[in-house]
């Protein structure tokens, strides 16, 4: 009797153990975690410096390809590959001796249309006296007239075939026409050339300055008109006293401040250039236009062929701008929002038009105020209407102002909308 009690106190000690364990489980999942802490940053104003951005091709501004005009053996190269040349100077020799025999034959022929034509003249001119005296008739006097005015032809084709030969041996002595560096050589010493027409030798190129295209998108084009305008007038001489003004540290006397080249490592050319030249037309493909500037390339850094990005920047944009971090930005298909932490440390999610990117910080055209606490670390943690313990974010150095760049998908502050991505043409 007594094991049977034993047993079923047992037995309820378990049941009522068992029942607590479901007590103390729901006491610990009603315990809230504490709010995620985050780090915010207030929007503010300031002016920064906006730009208008282009891909750019280099090329020199003047390119002569060197040619063999006449066909012979390539008998000496006269300068060293890639080296500076100057206007005149001898590049290539074309073996010689041919066209030196072939002008000698033009010279004999010329000399003997003028001994014919020394003849005929005195022949005529006796002629005539017989006619007068009657010893003549006037048939032999016409004869001898058509001989005089046969051999002043013969002379006349002597003399052309004698300047073409000239022409053709001094076509062996290859040239510059210009200064500038000489590439390199695609023929080499010892192979025929101008065989099957005038095969290209090597390239010299005018390398100060040098030319920069870039094209520009159709509403850039009417929005800067003014910068635009007068581009006949803008020549070489024109150019080089803007290259003075730009490089003291000033503006050209339009007040422009010039044209920048990033380079292909992301540095910024030393050099600002100037706006010279607009295409006829706009392509109807890509709602651009091509645009030539000239840039200075005193040390021959710069090289065609070569790839950059030009700056123009925007004189009408960027002033008393809105800006967050660049971090801020929660980015849901091409849609921006940003996390703004109220006075009761509640978050709410605000969709933002924004602009350009600057050094850090995003232009914000519209969707937050001035001063709005902007969540700029932990944008992972937040979501719309959760708490959050806000700490203010240290000040950086990207909070100063900057330049301005924008990106694929970004609207402009001046322009309701960027080209499409992969469009080219200025990136507003």
């Amino acid at each position: 009797m007594n094991h049977r009690l034993i047993v079923t106190a047992v037995y309820a000690a378990l049941l009522l153990g068992g029942a607590a364990l479901p007590a103390c489980d729901s006491k610990k999942a009603v315990t809230a975690p504490p709010p995620p802490t985050v780090l915010v940053a207030p929007a503010v104003r300031r002016d920064v410096a906006l730009y208008l951005e282009a891909v750019a091709s280099l090329d020199g501004y003047v390119n002569a390809d060197i040619r063999a005009r006449v066909k012979g053996y390539l008998k000496a190269q006269s300068y060293k590959d890639g080296s500076p040349v100057k206007a005149g100077q001898v590049l290539f020799t074309i073996e010689p001796a041919d066209y030196v025999a072939a002008a000698s034959i033009a010279r004999a022929n010329v000399t003997r249309a003028k001994v014919a034509q020394a003849h005929n003249k005195v022949q005529l001119e006796r002629d005539e006296g017989l006619v007068k005296s009657g010893m003549l008739s006037q048939q032999d006097l016409d004869n001898a007239t058509a001989n005089l005015a046969d051999t002043d032809g013969q002379l006349q084709a002597g003399q052309a075939q004698l300047d073409q030969a000239t022409l053709n041996l001094s076509y062996t002595q290859v040239s510059s026409p210009i200064d500038g560096v000489a590439g390199l050589a695609l023929v080499r010493v010892g192979n025929l050339v101008g065989q099957d027409g005038p095969t290209l030798l090597t390239t010299v190129s005018q390398l100060d300055p040098m030319r920069v295209n870039f094209p520009m998108s159709e509403a850039d084009y009417i929005r800067y008109g003014d910068r635009l305008s007068h581009m006949e007038q803008r020549d070489l001489a024109w150019a080089r006293k803007q290259f003075a003004k730009l490089e003291s540290g000033g503006v050209t006397e339009d007040g422009d401040d010039g044209v920048q080249l990033v380079l292909a490592d992301g540095s910024t050319y030393s050099h600002r250039g100037v706006l010279v030249a607009a295409n006829r037309q706009i392509d109807p493909s890509t709602g651009t236009i091509q645009i030539q500037a000239l840039l200075p390339n005193p040390d021959g850094s710069l090289r065609p062929g070569a790839y950059g990005q030009v700056r123009i920047k925007r004189r009408e944009a960027g002033h008393d701008v809105l800006v967050v971090p660049e971090k801020a930005l929660l980015s849901v298909q091409g849609a921006y929002s940003v996390g703004v932490v109220g006075p009761d440390n509640k978050v709410q999610l605000r969709r933002v038009e924004i602009g350009p990117s600057v050094q850090g910080q995003r232009v914000v055209t519209s969707g937050i105020a001035e001063g709005d606490r902007i969540v700029v670390d932990g944008v992972q943690k937040i979501s719309d209407g959760a708490v959050v313990d806000p700490k203010p974010a240290p000040p950086q150095a990207s909070a100063s102002a900057g330049t301005a760049r924008a990106l694929p998908g970004s609207p402009s502050p001046v322009a309701s909308a960027a080209p499409a991505p992969g469009t080219a043409g200025s990136k507003n």
